[in-house]
């Protein structure tokens, strides 16, 4: 009998692998896709020669994450961290910088300056409180209660919309914090909007956002290898459906959906009712774009940004993402962009960049987004349409086919709200155990949420060896241990 069976190859079931791996275990993981990764893939979409991120592009939170410290991440791949961790375009040419330096940041929003300073000094110098805070589930007392105190109270400032009032006089800082904020597909304003936006704008100053050469497959091979290296198993293109479905094994780990879990084997009523409970938020259409020369946005500084956050002022950012809620497709979109050649040259022929770009849409859509995802960029960014080699759109619907872990083109494993990050998938202390005995739930679905940062296989994988095999000190994962 094996000992572990792992259903997904995204980063969190490659950490719960590794995790089981470097315990001493027998270890299969099994991919439904002819390659490994999930969200972590890399590929030419657009044409030969250009390398494009699938999904996940940029990755604050894989330097911060406790887990991929322990395994040592940084020693493994080559992250290129920019001294722009993102920008901000707004009409007429103007811009708000995120740099990683926060006093050259706030140099640059003039009269307010001091209040972004004040916002995200306490935060940054603390930022291993407020990463233990929010990276575990939420019904735990924290380990830096000033940390979290800290956080918490600005979550709840600028949560209920009365920061922008309280702190700033000008419209560049909040559009900022509304382009960060937005990553969350919730609605604007919200507690759950702000704790996404005020934690990925904190690690901007902090640990910088992060960028694997040559793409994010880079993780999930580092991942394998270890896996591999430790005596486990890989398989590709083994399309898992029900528990039946696996040899038999002490521990199957489940990096999949909520809806997955529902029908892959008999549950209690009342621990189904909640799964069917559980809300998918908004999706996502997405644009890959191959062009002969860098964007030619109106701001020079614009262009040192590997992210960009397209969408103008705090108010249309707001009023974009809140009528997706509404079942709308906005003309004027958010949209969040990467212009990963600005680090890396890797990524496209000399001269030649790959863009990543996708907008929100409501769950399920078919609507092709090229248009208004172009048509936001040109607006910041003048003759950008002739620059255009090719663009090959990814509806929300093909992308929900493309990886079934993405309900409806939800790329976020269900709705951010303030409910669904305690109550995720359910309220429980030990939310990645499920009813059925040795068999656990390991993916965004689960604490604390989506990013790539393996913390929701790490976790779910330390509780299966307390429970099933009696081993409490986590083992080592750093290379060579």
């Amino acid at each position: 009998m094996i000992d572990v069976t792992v259903v997904g190859s995204g980063p969190n079931g490659l950490a719960a692998a590794v995790t089981m791996a470097r315990a001493g275990l027998s270890v299969h993981l099994l991919e439904r896709a002819d390659t490994i990764g999930g969200g972590l893939r890399s590929a030419e979409v657009t044409m030969p020669g250009y390398l494009s991120d699938v999904c996940s592009a940029v990755h604050p939170a894989a330097l911060a994450s406790p887990f991929f410290r322990a395994f040592e991440l940084r020693e493994r791949v080559r992250f290129l961290v920019p001294k722009v961790s993102y920008a901000h375009p707004l009409d007429h040419g103007r811009a708000g910088i995120a740099w990683r330096d926060l006093d050259r940041t706030a140099a640059g929003l003039g009269v307010d300056g001091r209040a972004w300073r004040r916002l995200f000094r306490p935060l940054v110098d603390s930022i291993g409180g407020v990463v233990d805070f929010t990276g575990s589930q939420l019904l735990r007392m924290p380990h830096d209660p000033i940390a979290a105190a800290r956080y918490a109270l600005r979550v709840l400032e600028y949560g209920s919309g009365l920061g922008r009032h309280i702190r700033f006089r000008d419209d560049v800082a909040p559009a900022m914090l509304a382009g960060v904020a937005a990553h969350a597909a919730a609605p604007i304003p919200s507690l759950s909007a702000a704790g996404a936006g005020l934690l990925l704008a904190t690690h901007a100053h902090a640990h910088g956002w992060g960028y694997p050469r040559g793409g994010s497959q880079a993780i999930a091979d580092a991942l394998a290898a270890d896996l591999l290296e430790h005596g486990g198993r890989i398989e590709t293109g083994v399309n898992v459906q029900r528990l039946d479905d696996l040899e038999p094994s002490k521990v199957v780990l489940l990096d999949t959906s909520v809806r997955f879990l529902a029908a892959f084997a008999p549950l209690p009523r009342r621990y189904l009712r909640q799964l069917q409970n559980y809300r998918y938020g908004a999706a996502i259409a997405k644009v890959d774009f191959a062009v002969n020369a860098p964007v030619p946005w109106s701001n020079p500084d614009v262009r040192h940004a590997p992210t960009v956050h397209v969408g103008g002022s705090r108010r249309e950012i707001a009023q974009a993402e809140n009528a997706v809620r509404r079942g709308r497709h906005p003309m004027r979109p958010y949209v969040l962009l990467t212009q990963q050649s600005v680090l890396d040259d890797s990524r496209a022929p000399e001269g030649h960049q790959v863009l990543w770009a996708y907008t929100h849409v409501p769950l399920g859509s078919s609507v092709d987004a090229t248009r208004v995802i172009t048509e936001q960029i040109e607006r910041f960014a003048p003759g950008f349409r002739d620059t255009v080699i090719v663009s090959v759109p990814t509806t929300a619907a093909r992308l929900a086919e493309y990886n079934p872990n993405d309900v409806g083109g939800d790329i976020l494993g269900g709705q951010v709200t303030l409910r669904q990050l305690v109550q995720r998938p359910v309220l429980s202390t030990k939310p990645w155990r499920t009813p059925i005995p040795g068999v656990y739930l390991c993916s965004a679905a689960t604490p604390p949420g989506p990013a790539v940062h393996g913390m929701n296989g790490w976790y779910a994988a330390r509780l299966a060896l307390r429970d099933v095999f009696g081993i409490t000190q986590p083992p080592r994962l750093g290379i060579g241990e």
